[in-house]
């Protein structure tokens, strides 16, 4: 994961940013507090542990790219930023009162070890905030439709919701709430599913190299026609059936919160 997350750093502040929106959902399942503790494990390059941390709270950022957390230290030296993994945190028991986890479930590498030790670090009723999408939700994007195998490699990596579930309740977490997020056109966040509302989006060089899917499970040539199909589609008006062939009931992304048992 770091060597990923540390050939796509370079760039990738030029396209991800905090989405205001889903900083105000964040804070709002947090809710930090003035003179507590907080972690973002997964951080990257700190765009959202700096935004989250205006609440209130003292914040740290942990992430196993030392490039993103260069770049994180470059912008926002005030805060705290260390590498480790979900698995392996720099931290000593029962340390912070809370954690977000925004987009990083699919890179650890043992969930239910991961949960463990964020239950460690946790001073009882600790909570845990985490941003993330399933598999089933996944196999609702238009993107299926272009990039087949992509989709198909970004879904095989990410965990279920019954697999974060289980691997919370099995780390010692009682689950506390889900909430269903849907792609809002005004996301200002360039993850996998921005262009959702704006396929044209995906036609953009620099914005693709923020997405992991696209820098690292990618096949160039399924690429490079998907992009040929899609530009192809937006010009004609195609691309509005196939947008319309897809179903989204069951969202795009999920809140889930759990609290430390």
């Amino acid at each position: 994961m770091s060597a990923k997350y540390n050939r796509i750093g370079k760039n990738y502040n030029q396209t991800r940013k905090a989405d205001p929106y889903l900083a105000i959902r964040m804070i709002h399942h947090l809710q930090p507090q003035t003179g507590k503790n907080y972690l973002d494990i997964g951080c990257g390059t700190g765009n959202y542990t700096h935004k989250i941390s205006q609440a209130g709270g003292v914040f740290m950022g942990v992430d196993p790219s030392q490039r993103m957390l260069d770049a994180a230290r470059e912008r926002h030296p005030q805060i705290k930023w260390q590498l480790g993994t979900a698995e392996n945190l720099p931290m000593e028991d029962e340390s912070v009162d809370g954690v977000i986890a925004s987009l990083t479930l699919h890179h650890w590498e043992d969930l239910e070890k991961g949960f463990k030790e964020l239950q460690r670090v946790l001073k009882p009723e600790g909570k845990i905030v985490i941003f993330t999408s399933t598999p089933e939700q996944m196999e609702g994007y238009w993107r299926n439709q272009y990039f087949p195998q992509m989709m198909k490699d970004s879904c095989h990596q990410m965990p279920t919701e019954e697999d974060v579930r289980s691997a919370a309740l099995k780390g010692g977490f009682a689950l506390q709430k889900r909430e269903i997020y849907e792609i809002r056109p005004d996301l200002q966040d360039g993850f996998l599913y921005v262009g959702k509302h704006e396929p044209q989006r995906y036609l953009d060089p620099q914005l693709r190299k923020g997405i992991s899917s696209f820098s690292a499970l990618a096949h160039q040539e399924e690429v490079k026609q998907g992009l040929q199909d899609l530009q192809k589609d937006i010009e004609s008006g195609a691309i509005r059936n196939v947008m319309a062939s897809f179903d989204h009931q069951k969202g795009d992304y999920l809140f889930i919160i759990a609290k430390k048992s």
